[in-house]
């Protein structure tokens, strides 16, 4: 069974697990917040243990995150040429996903900036979440280079060297390269290599399992160490956090509408109601896969074709995550205004590409997994720490809602805008 073909009930486990790192959450910032009653030797020691053990778990997930860039990236852009190939439906599916998916990060880094321009985290709040983490580490990558150098650097001359530092963008280069060029070589030796970056990534995957499982744990260490020094702004930073992305879930969502009214066949009057039983599921479940059945009912109710639906509707399930580049790439921007750092250009255009190479070809994976593995290169090329990924991902189940909605309704909009494609030249 693939990531990708796994039941919905994974999607349940996954909500339950949600659970528990959302409580952890909350108690660790109300214990924070009550530390202050302790001893001022009892609460130096607590935050020197919370420290440590969030230390520990933040750094077993950023382990992981390199290698696991690489493995899914081969695996996802060699499984994604193969759907091109595999038919005209197909093609311009895959085609789509690619255009979709490029304007969703430049969508995401826009609004904001722009949100957090108007709607800034208030100043007061926003100290103290900067001081907030200071027991954690907090490394990053350091900033890019002028405009010319950034251009030079994009291609590595040492992608070891590059993996070893953290240079994302560069790394996400050779890999997409090297993934393309697997295409090119005979079948046997593709599926040999491709194989191998899948187990690879498969037994990333169960590391960052077991390290989730333990979520609880170092989310409520992080949490206490933000509550001792936050109080109360945690909640109100936490609470802005969760407006300001799932905002712009919405305003990826919304686009949508117009974009199967205008590229695809749908009137946006029928779009709207065969879209309330999928949106109703992808509430509930949280799962663009439990939502396939309604999507594809839903499709027909439409007019599309069901050849078209049939076959673009599983391919966007398993790859098309329009929401995931625009929030994802969001997420890393307010972290930077979270911890009050200024990116270059350069960085901001790193950290969009990225967002959107990362998309191509993304696979099915747990919220929280997810989380981590799409959102850590991202802000490593924005030059922001993953530290607070590390919280932000026990509140991370509010914004998924607005993401799955999102991605339920992009899907349905591209079986129509493909159905359009594929039709419209035998009408010339």
């Amino acid at each position: 069974m693939t990531k990708a073909d796994k039941p919905a009930s994974d999607a349940g486990a996954s909500n339950f697990r949600a659970y528990y790192a959302l409580v952890a959450l909350v108690l660790g910032l109300l214990a924070g917040m009550l530390s202050s009653n302790l001893g001022e030797g009892t609460r130096s020691g607590a935050l020197s243990v919370a420290g440590f053990v969030g230390t520990l778990w933040l750094n077993a997930l950023k382990m992981t995150v390199i290698p696991l860039v690489v493995a899914l990236l081969v695996v996802g852009i060699a499984k994604s040429a193969e759907a091109a190939q595999a038919g005209r439906i197909a093609g311009r599916s895959v085609l789509w996903i690619v255009i979709i998916c490029t304007a969703s990060a430049v969508f995401g880094a826009l609004p904001t900036l722009a949100l957090t321009d108007i709607f800034p985290l208030s100043r007061g709040t926003a100290a103290l979440l900067q001081g907030a983490l200071g027991h954690v580490d907090q490394t990053a990558s350091g900033p890019l280079p002028g405009a010319a150098e950034f251009f030079k650097g994009v291609v590595p001359p040492n992608v070891i060297a590059a993996a070893n530092n953290g240079d994302v963008l560069p790394l996400t280069v050779f890999t997409v390269v090297f993934a393309l060029a697997l295409t090119r070589i005979p079948a046997d030796g593709r599926r040999a290599v491709v194989n191998l970056f899948d187990a690879i990534g498969e037994a990333l995957l169960v590391v960052i399992a077991w390290v989730l499982a333990i979520a609880p744990i170092g989310v409520f260490a992080l949490a206490f160490t933000v509550g001792s020094a936050a109080g109360g702004a945690a909640f109100a930073g936490l609470g802005h956090y969760v407006v300001i992305i799932s905002a712009i879930g919405i305003l990826v969502t919304l686009v949508a509408y117009p974009l199967a009214a205008i590229a695809g066949t749908v009137r946006s009057g029928a779009f709207t109601r065969g879209l309330i039983a999928p949106q109703a599921v992808a509430i509930s479940t949280r799962s663009s896969l439990a939502s396939l059945p309604a999507m594809l009912e839903a499709s027909r109710s439409m007019g599309i074709r069901e050849e078209v639906s049939d076959v673009t509707l599983p391919i966007a399930v398993a790859l098309f995550r329009a929401t995931g580049p625009a929030m994802n790439v969001a997420v890393a921007f307010y972290v930077a205004h979270w911890l009050g750092l200024q990116p270059t250009v350069g960085q901001m255009i790193a950290a969009t590409a990225v967002g959107a190479v990362m998309s191509y070809g993304a696979v099915s994976l747990p919220g929280e997994v997810s989380y981590i593995s799409s959102i850590a290169p991202i802000a490593l090329a924005l030059g922001v720490p993953i530290a607070p990924l590390g919280l932000l991902v026990a509140v991370e189940m509010v914004p998924d809602i607005f993401r799955t909605v999102g991605n339920v309704t992009h899907d349905v909009a591209l079986a129509s805008i493909v159905d359009r494609s594929v039709t419209e030249p035998s009408r010339r």
